[in-house]
């Protein structure tokens, strides 16, 4: 197989297949300015799309089958920090299956020592103290009562003299602690800790050096759950939920004593989005996000003692706001917001700038700084796009150089994948909804087979133009796949997600089914060669369509998809505040009458009459397993039966290639039986698509670790 090339300003960047893309040589890019791009804003309800608006390649060769192999794969490393003098970079890295982190030069690339972790243990993440010291979250298992736990400790160590330590805790604290804040020396740090599991946290100093003592400068406060610092090192904020109230403790100084300055009830509206991003030193003020009176959420300048919002210091009109950098000086750098994909509003001209001209080197439209040193001398980027993973760069401000660093994906060909496309259509009670399309390389965009693929959460999560394994995987094999943004998705403002509330399995499954109508009924899509793919919410999703509206679908296929929701209700009240198993339950349930069996896959199991790959893995502590189990009995006895695939000690989300590399493998064969996207043979000939509603809906599918009808 031939090289990656990845091109950036007229430097050409060679990657060889397999590797790690460290092998790179420095060579001077031009980077030549152009003015910082401005976010178009939609100030009119955006018309449904219409196929003649959509771009298509019907005449482009049809791309060569990638193996799951490739989209499974991942680059090696995982996380990255640069030291604040830019001098090395701190990789945390996966080595046959175990975490370490490399250390490495940041001008050569050179590894200078490798720290790996002991057996059994996780990194969870790191970060630099000073130039020479790095804190590193480990978790590891172990017994708390005789139950098995997991439990955490942050362990420092010396760069120069390889020394390291754990901080010391209480010993019944099994959370070793979050940091709420690093001295700019890296000497000390302010860490929250549990002393025990049910305790609130307290805040500890740390002096950064072996065998000190730490110090408790705040003590624990009843329902407060988050501590914050200014920038200075002092805490001055704490909140938490306690009897159905988010509670906000504030403080002038050190000095002074915590007060109550405001409490907000669970279902007052001020109360859905309030975030503390800062508090500045020396004075009252520091920035939020939070909801305005239109329902978007803002950045707000707020002053903390009186608990008002003073000014806006910046609001999208259109557009959540959904994080905001600073800049060291503890003022604003940027505010990020997602409309079809994920945008960035500088503050600072001169970044804005540099963003740019960088995008315009690397040929990419997504640009993210990773990472940097303190005088912003050096950088770790990530360049990528919707049909691209994307690769790390390391830029030289000074040289204004840009080097390789790795490839997200070191064995896929980018060049075979495909842009999707942001599409809107309107649901049967005339809401909006925004979608993305991906068509299939040298097809024509008639008559395709279809998947629909909802994302999961259900609320407050959405999909967008961003880089997607499974939807690229689908794409090369001849599928067109849509990804509605039903109501209750986040992102489109507090009436669009409120539209969403109660309507599980009604209002939602309606918005997927109308996603279908759409590309039906603009010949984008075969009604009879539609199927229903989603992973978590969007497992459910698929379970129920086929079960809800079989005539409209073909096949399911669902990993970790919630089969009962009474079941899951009650398993999700275990980790949740009394308050909070209520306010969830609600949202879900929407009228307390409601019957939420109507809308559960498993009591309708025995009707099952089209094929469904149903999927789980037996770590899952999201999801648990045991609704896998009760699906799988419930279904012994339906006219259709199950395809199954079972990953043992893989949790909600996949934690290693392998077990993509399942999913996607039993998906191909569960597609190929159950819904085939049109082939040509090696031959040339063509193979025509079977109606899969009405044939072949039992053949079993022969594959390791699946058991049909289980």
């Amino acid at each position: 197989m031939k090289g990656i090339f990845r091109v950036a300003g007229g430097l050409v960047l060679a990657m060889m297949p397999g590797t790690a893309g460290l092998a790179a040589s420095a060579q001077e890019a031009a980077l030549a300015p152009s003015a910082a791009a401005t976010a178009s804003v939609e100030t009119a309800p955006a018309p449904v799309t219409r196929a003649a608006d959509l771009v298509t390649e019907p005449a482009a060769e049809r791309p060569a089958l990638i193996p799951a192999s490739h989209f499974a794969g991942r680059s090696a490393f995982r996380s990255f920090a640069m030291s604040p003098d830019g001098t090395r970079l701190a990789v945390l890295r996966d080595r046959a299956g175990k975490p370490e982190i490399v250390l490495l030069d940041a001008a050569t690339r050179a590894v200078l020592k490798v720290f790996p972790a002991q057996d059994d243990q996780s990194i969870n993440w790191f970060e630099w103290a000073g130039n020479s010291k790095l804190l590193i979250s480990v978790s590891f298992p172990g017994k708390y009562y005789g139950y098995q736990v997991r439990a955490s400790r942050l362990l420092v160590r010396d760069l120069d003299s390889t020394q390291a330590w754990i901080l010391p805790v209480a010993r019944d604290a099994l959370w070793g602690g979050d940091l709420v804040h690093m001295a700019k020396d890296g000497s000390e740090a302010l860490v929250a800790v549990r002393d025990y599991v049910s305790a609130d946290p307290a805040v500890y100093r740390y002096v950064l050096v072996p065998e000190a003592k730490p110090e408790k400068v705040v003590k624990p406060k009843s329902g407060v759950s988050n501590w914050y610092a200014d920038d200075g090192g002092v805490v001055r904020l704490g909140m938490g939920w306690e009897r159905r109230q988010l509670r906000v403790w504030y403080r002038k100084d050190a000095a002074s004593e915590f007060a109550l300055v405001g409490k907000l009830k669970a279902d007052d509206e001020k109360s859905r989005f309030w975030s503390v991003v800062s508090v500045i030193s020396g004075s009252d003020k520091g920035y939020v996000l939070e909801e305005g009176e239109n329902g978007r959420v803002g950045v707000r300048l707020f002053d903390y003692a009186s608990g008002t919002a003073l000014e806006t210091f910046y609001e999208h009109p259109e557009r959540d706001i959904d994080e905001l950098w600073l800049k060291d000086d503890g003022s604003p750098l940027a505010a990020l917001y997602t409309d079809d994909r994920d945008q960035i509003h500088w503050f600072d001209k001169s970044r804005a700038q540099l963003n740019a001209d960088l995008a315009k080197a690397m040929q990419l439209d997504d640009v993210v700084i990773v990472s940097r040193s303190q005088d912003d001398g050096r950088m770790l980027i990530w360049g990528g796009n919707e049909a691209d993973p994307g690769a790390l760069f390391l830029f030289d401000s000074q040289e204004r150089t840009l080097n390789l660093f790795a490839n997200y994906r070191p064995e896929l060909d980018y060049r075979l994948l495909v842009k999707p496309q942001a599409v809107r259509y309107r649901a049967r009670d005339g809401l909006g909804i925004s979608a993305y399309l991906t068509l299939p390389r040298g097809r024509e965009a008639k008559g395709l087979p279809l998947i629909i693929m909802p994302h999961g959460g259900p609320f407050g999560v959405r999909d967008k133009l961003e880089y997607r394994d499974e939807v690229q995987l689908l794409a090369n094999r001849g599928y067109a796949v849509l990804q509605p943004n039903f109501r209750g998705s986040g992102g489109y403002g507090d009436g669009f997600y409120e539209a969403g509330a109660g309507q599980i399995g009604r209002g939602m499954q309606d918005d997927i089914d109308d996603a279908m109508d759409w590309a039906v009924a603009e010949g984008i899509a075969d009604p009879k060669r539609v199927c229903v793919i989603g992973g978590s919410y969007g497992g459910y999703a698929a379970l129920w369509a086929v079960l809800r509206n079989p005539e409209r679908y073909a096949c399911a296929a669902s990993w970790a998809g919630v089969t009962d929701w009474d079941k899951m209700l009650a398993y999700d009240k275990r980790y949740l505040t009394s308050s909070g198993s209520k306010a969830w339950q609600a949202r879900v349930r929407g009228d307390e009458t409601f019957d939420l069996d109507a809308v559960s896959p498993y009591r309708l199991a025995a009707q099952l009459t089209r094929p469904v790959l149903l999927a789980h893995g037996t770590a899952d502590d999201n999801v648990p397993f045991r609704q896998y189990e009760l699906m799988v009995a419930a279904a012994k006895s339906a006219p259709v039966p199950l395809t199954t695939l079972v990953i043992p000690r893989e949790g909600h989300s996949f934690s290693s290639a392998k077990s993509e590399q399942q999913w996607y493998d039993a998906l191909d064969a569960f597609l190929a039986a159950h819904n085939p996207a049109d082939q040509l043979g090696p031959d040339g000939t063509f193979t025509p698509p079977r109606d899969a509603a009405s044939t072949g809906n039992a053949v079993p599918i022969t594959l390791p670790g699946i058991t049909p009808g289980q």
